[in-house]
């Protein structure tokens, strides 16, 4: 926090020493590079299918690939709808100094928010996935890197955890999670739960259905903190505060992808969190107006400016290179240098040069259930193009836990609040000379679910996709639940 630029360069050249004798550090001369801006010079911003290659040899066992020795275990990622996957090398260094450093970093800040915790006395648990080994070499083991994760848990946490890591690591996700619901139905100790937002809400709902009981606090009477990460928490924040009625329930929002441990939240009073510059990561960041570009430029950490959006562009002690995860991150400090998630380089809305971002869609959402007291459990958001005379737009599909008195108004004003935080679509929207107000759907309770279950994409880090500039999602669910297009 007090260093953050001496840092970021120390690790920078600790991951190039590191690296020199690979095959990538040959290939690029790292021994070679003096300064981060040769760094950017000489090795272009890469994508998943540029390092693709490389990442596939050490699946296989090859040592010195990307990054020094033999990496055995990669964290599998994957879209929303499409069959292919991604594999993640997750090292040795990457596992302890990246995932677990991020771990404790973790709870040293929720110690430090509340004097009262009491993790390392009661139980905690973690809604994660599940680990297989790499059938082409059976050596290496690939899965969810919660999952990878749980598997190397330091000793010290395993008695303070729910339950065992054996059904953690179950592949049946709908066997785990009833499985999870009997276990937490059963303790009463529990003070923490991790996972992403959807599917902890499908457990709270099967762990009241075996209890009877009206909310989880006459369940966990103890219970003090949410971890979540993966989505935004804000269309989900009244949900969960319907299952915890208290004020002394705390929610710490986590970064954790599959390439690294990158953010925590450090004050529970803001909506923000601490980037970690010293857990293996070197931070590089795309403007907006690079991110389609054929050879895109990103900026170093301390050229960032507060309100902008980039996409990270990260090198990792696990061989990650000058790499893009696809999210996006904008600054609201820089002393020290705090970040908001905004969304994906891939979800967004920009048919009609509008530029709206899951940042904007989950404020207006949020906004509008407040003041019209609905809430809404999930939705996703593509184009209306334009067609003959008609103007184009948005269309919302939108599944309800309490939906409001007036669908109408309910559109009427997420229009107008959406309109608030974009000034762009505030734009088209002028008297609805380029865009006609959005239209929104009501779909029946758990389409959302049903459709990610109907595409194999069911548990562990599988979430809704919140924005697409095509209709691809849109017209899928459609047609999954029997309304056409």
């Amino acid at each position: 926090m007090e260093h953050p630029h001496e840092v970021q360069l120390a690790l920078w050249k600790q991951l190039l020493e590191a690296t020199r004798h690979t095959e990538w550090g040959r290939r690029f001369d790292y021994r070679t590079i003096r300064n981060p801006a040769t760094f950017a010079e000489r090795i272009p911003v890469q994508s998943y299918d540029d390092l693709k290659p490389y990442i596939e040899r050490m699946m296989h066992g090859e040592k010195d690939v990307l990054w020094g020795g033999q990496v055995r275990w990669f964290s599998k990622s994957s879209g929303t709808t499409s069959d292919k996957s991604k594999f993640i090398p997750v090292s040795t260094q990457n596992l302890k100094e990246c995932h677990i450093k991020g771990s404790w970093d973790t709870m040293t800040l929720f110690y430090h928010n509340r004097p009262d915790a009491r993790q390392f006395e009661l139980k905690s648990m973690i809604m994660g996935g599940s680990l297989e080994r790499f059938e082409p070499h059976p050596k290496t083991m690939i899965g969810d890197v919660s999952a990878v994760m749980m598997q190397h848990m330091p000793l010290v946490g395993r008695p303070f955890f729910l339950p065992d890591v054996k059904t953690a690591l179950i592949a049946d996700w709908e066997e785990k999670l009833e499985l999870l619901a009997q276990a937490g139905a059963r303790e009463p100790n529990v003070v923490m739960i991790g996972g992403v937002p959807t599917w902890t809400l499908v457990l709270f709902r099967r762990i009241l259905e075996i209890t009877g009981k009206e909310h989880i606090l006459e369940v966990w009477p103890h219970f003090q903190v949410y971890i979540h990460g993966g989505v935004s928490f804000t269309p989900y924040r009244k949900q969960f505060e319907s299952f915890f009625p208290s004020e002394s329930v705390s929610y710490q929002e986590i970064y954790n992808a599959s390439e690294g441990y990158f953010a925590v939240q450090n004050d529970f009073s803001a909506d923000d969190m601490l980037l970690l510059l010293q857990n293996g990561i070197y931070y590089e960041f795309l403007p907006m107006e690079e991110w389609r570009r054929e050879f895109p430029r990103a900026i170093p950490l301390w050229e960032v400016q507060p309100g902008k959006n980039y996409a990270l562009v990260i090198s990792t002690n696990s061989g990650l290179w000058r790499y893009t995860p696809g999210d996006t991150v904008q600054f609201t400090s820089v002393k020290p240098y705090k970040i908001r998630i905004t969304g994906r380089t891939k979800q967004f809305v920009n048919a009609f040069g509008e530029e709206v971002i899951v940042e904007n869609t989950d404020r207006a959402l949020a906004e509008t259930c407040r003041e019209l007291d609905a809430i809404v459990s999930e939705y996703t958001v593509a184009p209306i193009y334009f067609k003959n005379q008609d103007k184009g737009g948005h269309e919302w599909l939108v599944e309800f836990t309490k939906a409001p008195t007036d669908l109408e108004h309910f559109t009427t004003l997420l229009d107008k609040n959406l309109q608030k935080v974009n000034s762009d679509y505030e734009a088209k929207r002028y008297r609805s000379m380029a865009l006609e107000r959005l239209r929104l759907r009501t779909l029946p309770s758990g389409t959302f679910h049903n459709w990610l279950r109907s595409k194999g994409k069911i548990g562990g880090q599988h979430k809704v996709p919140r924005l697409s500039n095509d209709r691809e999602y849109i017209e899928e669910i459609l047609e999954f639940i029997g309304l056409g297009v």
